[in-house]
């Protein structure tokens, strides 16, 4: 399965973006999505989370800001980022696991998207 991210960018402090991260390769069923972050200088860090029920987590410094959200009939993960502030600004990698079948055998996968590039200006 092969994710593509989009939707970054360079925005003004206090403005908004909608990533996407679409799927493709076969189908298949999701377990569980996420979008996380990487600064320079700095370790990849959990940004939003949702599991197969739709329960989702945030980390705390976009809770409120940010929303996670998938639309399974266009196989695409959207991070909505709203009031963004400087510190916002990182790489953004989606994260997708699921599984599928070949036959009778289930087999379960994590993949990641290639990152998007998002610049909050202050």
């Amino acid at each position: 399965v092969q994710l593509q991210a989009s939707g970054g960018g360079l925005v003004q402090a206090g403005g908004s973006l909608r990533l996407s991260c679409a799927a493709s390769g076969r189908t298949f069923s999701v377990s569980g999505i996420g979008w996380y972050r990487q600064a320079p200088g700095k370790e990849r860090e959990m940004v939003a989370t949702m599991d197969s029920g739709g329960t989702s987590n945030y980390a705390e410094s976009v809770k409120g800001r940010f929303t996670i959200s998938r639309d399974d009939a266009k196989n695409t993960v959207y991070l909505q980022m709203n009031v963004l502030k400087p510190e916002d600004t990182a790489v953004y990698y989606c994260r997708v696991m699921g599984y599928y079948y070949s036959g009778p055998v289930m087999t379960q996968f994590g993949s990641w998207g290639q990152g998007t590039q998002v610049t909050v200006s202050s």
